[in-house]
């Protein structure tokens, strides 16, 4: 049986601000877990088609922490049009409840 959770993608261009991005969603239990990988994009900005070696920062987390998480990558990210790309997730039922626990604020928040 499954459950959903949350995937929640964003590209920065340094590892630190991957790695800064991903240790505040889980201090501020905005994620349950963040997955950093180096990748490369092509795009196009400002009329120029760009390659660029960018860090994926894939946050994992419910339905209801999205809205916190959004805002917590928007006020910490470099980027001045920063991609935020959310997606529904099927989750093993147990890995779901774990997210769910690990994202639930508590009285240290």
């Amino acid at each position: 049986m499954s459950s959903t959770i949350m995937l929640v993608m964003t590209t920065v261009g340094a590892l630190e601000d991957a790695q800064r991005l991903g240790r505040a969603a889980i201090e501020r239990r905005g994620a349950a877990c963040v997955q950093i990988n180096e990748i490369q994009s092509i795009y196009r900005w400002d009329g120029e088609i760009q390659t660029d070696r960018e860090w994926r920062v894939l946050f994992k987390t419910t339905a209801q922490q999205c809205a916190t998480l959004e805002s917590l990558i928007k006020e910490l990210h470099p980027y001045d049009l920063p991609a935020i790309v959310t997606v529904n997730a099927d989750a093993e039922s147990r890995f779901a409840q774990w997210v769910d626990g690990e994202v639930q604020l508590d009285d240290q928040m």
